[in-house]
Order: structure tokens, then sequence, then C-alpha cells
């Protein structure tokens, strides 16, 4: 029996990180840069990341968040002041240590050259994060209780020199959104810190039709400074995790290292509790290894750049204009016409003269393609094809039909993703109490995760890490309070579970 065809090789089965590059690449959407790490997003790929920010920057407005922007340079002195936190990004800085170049000739060559000179009194570090120059600015804005809560939320990049980059997963620069607030009470922080993290689980089930599993990060998997970290973990197409957002509970960790102080309602000084919560492209990377195939990308139709495209299908040049008008006159109905959760349809006519253009809208994972010939001007019917279902799956309508339901298929399609989607993930995640099957379970291949009680000791999960090459992805929250059993590793009994995965 012949292999069947795919648009896309390696196939999923056969390499799975290299068919996510090709994916990408066939999709259009990024490109690795001359910059070592660095990525090159292209317009598909930056269209998504649009969508994301805009959707979910109305998401922080609507809960009472202001954007602002801070300086892309850090001095290193604010990473010193807070020594857990600037040790966990150490290894990953990039540094600036010069503030001009001169010309030099070679005297051996005669080429000419660029060299560094004027070097910095105190280097600056490019940031990674944001929270000690945020936070210099807090201490210098928030006087007394009243001036709290302060709720700042900035869209920006980063830089974290990673040795292995991989397109939208890790690369050393990246774009996020980074939240930043102070409040008076640990409460007030707390509420604060799981307020945004079910708003990221909504958005990423809601959106981008990922079902994630919330929790906490265990201490180990904590980020650098926080009293708190809680996470939202997605299982893509190879059985691994992706942290897809996190949102950290500070304390006064930060705000001690930084006085971020205000008179209380007593007349005493106290400091501020403060949050830190981000996400970044590397949900486009999850979006690509949830629900892509091999035939390509495949996008939920909210995050979708474009999501109805029309494709005028013009064998002779004297049915050309018919079918063209017929076209353009669609896409104006469903543009004008109907919106999607609140938004305008997206859609877009190919009217370009080249071949192939069907399966380049399949690579880029465009949720509904509409085909319309002379024929279907005549019958007044289109050719409907969802990228939900196999490639040459076809459906013909009648053109009132389609408009009338569009909306309605493209939240058929979202939904057929989430339930494909936490129907794969459900089936991976194994109860497992017996040591002797943990450990056999990490010897195969993608093998999946596993849900454990749990009672043992930082020391104790490093060591199981690092024998298996995996983590504790999170402490569920949902699994906390269920019968207690015996921990997988010390017997001591305990209701807390843990969820083990690998990861990107």
């Amino acid at each position: 029996m012949s292999k069947p065809q795919t648009a896309i090789t390696p196939t999923r089965a056969e390499d799975f990180p290299e068919w996510y590059q090709q994916v990408i690449k066939a999709a259009d959407m990024a490109e690795n840069s001359e910059t070592r790490g660095c990525m090159v997003i292209k317009p598909w790929g930056y269209g998504i990341w649009e969508l994301i920010q805009q959707q979910l920057d109305r998401r922080f407005k609507e809960t009472g968040h202001q954007n602002a922007y801070f300086p892309l340079l850090i001095p290193l002195s604010y990473l010193e002041k807070e020594a857990e936190h600037a040790e966990g990004f150490a290894t990953e800085c990039a540094v600036v240590t010069h503030h001009r170049l001169e010309t030099v000739k070679d005297e051996e060559t005669g080429k000419t050259k660029m060299i560094p000179t004027g070097e910095l009194a105190e280097p600056y570090v490019i940031r990674p994060t944001s929270e000690t120059i945020i936070g210099a600015a807090f201490s210098r804005w928030i006087q007394s209780y009243r001036d709290l809560p302060l709720l700042i939320n900035q869209w920006a990049n980063v830089m974290r020199w990673e040795m292995r980059p991989r397109l939208f997963l890790r690369t050393a620069e990246f774009l996020w959104q980074e939240g930043h607030t102070a409040h008076e009470t640990a409460d007030e922080a707390i509420e604060e810190t799981r307020m945004i993290h079910r708003l990221y689980a909504d958005f990423l089930r809601d959106h981008l039709a990922i079902p994630v599993i919330p929790g906490e990060k265990t201490e180990n998997e904590r980020f650098p400074g926080a009293d708190i970290t809680l996470t939202v973990e997605a299982m893509v197409q190879d059985k691994k995790a992706i942290q897809a957002g996190t949102s950290h509970y500070l304390g006064t960790n930060f705000s001690s290292a930084q006085d971020i102080t205000f008179t209380g309602r007593e007349g005493t000084v106290e400091h501020a509790h403060t949050t830190s919560w981000g996400v970044s492209t590397r949900m486009i990377g999850t979006l690509v290894m949830a629900h892509s195939d091999d035939d390509g990308l495949v996008l939920p139709p909210r995050v979708a750049t474009q999501q109805i495209v029309i494709i005028p299908v013009t064998p002779k040049e004297d049915t050309r204009e018919a079918v063209l008008e017929s076209c353009h006159a669609l896409a104006d109905t469903l543009r004008n016409d109907l919106d999607f959760h609140g938004e305008k349809l997206r859609v877009h006519v190919d009217d370009r003269d080249v071949k192939g253009k069907k399966w380049e809208w399949v690579k880029k994972g465009a949720p509904i393609r509409i085909e319309i010939g002379p024929r279907d001007v005549e019958s007044r019917k289109v050719c409907m094809s969802r990228r939900d279902r196999p490639s040459n799956d076809k459906e013909f309508l009648d053109k009132e039909e389609f408009i009338q339901r569009a909306p309605d298929i493209l939240n058929e399609i979202h939904d057929t993703l989430l339930h494909r989607a936490t129907e794969f993930r459900d089936a991976n995640i194994a109860d497992c109490t017996d040591l002797d099957a943990f450990h056999a379970h990490w010897s195969q291949d993608n093998p999946g995760w596993l849900m454990t009680p749990w009672a043992g000791s930082p020391e104790e999960e490093d060591e199981l890490s690092k024998k298996h090459k995996i983590t504790i992805r999170c402490l569920p929250l949902d699994q906390q309070e269920g019968d207690e059993a015996a921990c997988i590793l010390t017997g001591k009994p305990t209701k807390q579970r843990a969820l083990w995965g690998r990861s990107y």
C-alpha cells in the first residue's frame, strides 16, 4: 500500500521537531534571522500575534489595567538589588558595555572595521524581564495607599540568550506582554495573580482552542523571586508540555529591594505587595503544535489572519470577469453584514493568476476556503472546504445558506479543534501510584504525562527530574483536595497531586 501524500514532509510521526519547522516555513510565518537565535516574523505570522495582542489587550483593559512602556536597557545595579531574581536570569542576559563605534583601518589587509569604544561606567542589561526597572518607577509613583492598586501592562520585546533556539518556542528575542501590579495587601495581590491566571486559561480555551491545566509551580520551578507562580500547561501533539502563560505573586520581595513603599491607613510606612504575569509569542508555537496536521497549519478562527478565503476558479477567460465579480460580491456581504464574536469577518479574495492557490491556503491554515467557478455563479452555489476536516473534503452549499451559516461554521471549527485537543490530552495523562511504573513510563518515547501523589522535598523532586529529564509541570488546582494517598516516592500520606511531563 502506497504512503499517502502530504503537503508537509516529514510527517508528525516521522520527525515531529522537523515537521514543526516545516509547517512554519510552508505557512510563511517566520524565518531564522542573521542575528543568532532571533527570528523574522513574517506578515502571516505577525498577523496572528496582532490578533492575540488585540484580543488579550481588550481583556486586560476590561479588568482595569493600563498600558505603559519602559526602557529596553536596565542598569546592572537594578538587577543586583534583587539577587535571587538576577541569578535566575544571569546566564541568559545580553549586556551592553559600550556606547560608541569607531572606524579603524587594518594595516595588514587595508580593510576598515568598526570597534566598540566609549566603555560605559555601568553596563546595561537588555531586558530579560522588567520587574526591576518597573519597580523603580513604582517606587516613584506610589506614595499612599490611595495610589493603590497600580495596574500596569507593557507590550514589548525581551531578550534571553537561548542556547537551542526554535522558532516561536524559544528565541533569543521574542515578543510578549508583561503585567506588573502593586497592591495594599497580600490578599489583594494574590487575587490579582489568580484572576490573571484564570484569564489566561479562558483566553487559551476561547480564542486558541487550546485546553490547559491550571496549576501552581513547585518551589523548584517558581519564577525567580516569587512566592507563588501559577501556570497554564498545554499538551501538544508529541505529548510534551508547553508552559503557555504564568502569573506570579511576588510578595514584598521586590518592593523591599526597590523601596516600593506607601503610607498606610494607620499612618505607617508599608511595602507594597506586587505581582507580575505574562504570555509571549510562544503562544503561536503552542498553537502550531497543538492543532496543525501533515498538510500544514490549522488556525482557530478567532486568531486566523484571514478567516475565509475565496478562490475564483476561472478555466476560461470569457468567464473570468463574472466569477471575480461574484467572489468580490460575496466577500463584501460577508465583511459588511456579518460578525464573529463582535468583530467583522476577515475575508480575502485570492484573485492572483497563479497555480496551487488551494494548497497554499491549506498550508496557511485558513479556517474556511470557498471556491467559485462559472457553474457555481449560475447555480448560486459555493464549494466549501473546512480546515478542521481532511484537505480534500468539499461541501456544496447554496450561497445564501453559506452567508447565513458562516459565523456558526467558524464556531463549529473552533469547537472541533478544542474537543480534539482535549480528547488527545486527556487520553495521554495517566494516574500513577507505583514508583516502578513511574520509572518504566519515562523509558518510552513520547510517553505522555503522569499524575502522582506527591509529598517529596525540592531535593527529591530535582533528583527525579534529572534522572528522567522531566519536571513537575504543576500542582493542578483541581487535584489538591482529594483523598489521601501515599506519595509515590516517600510513601508519606498526602492530598497533593503533581503533574509530571517532558517539556519544550
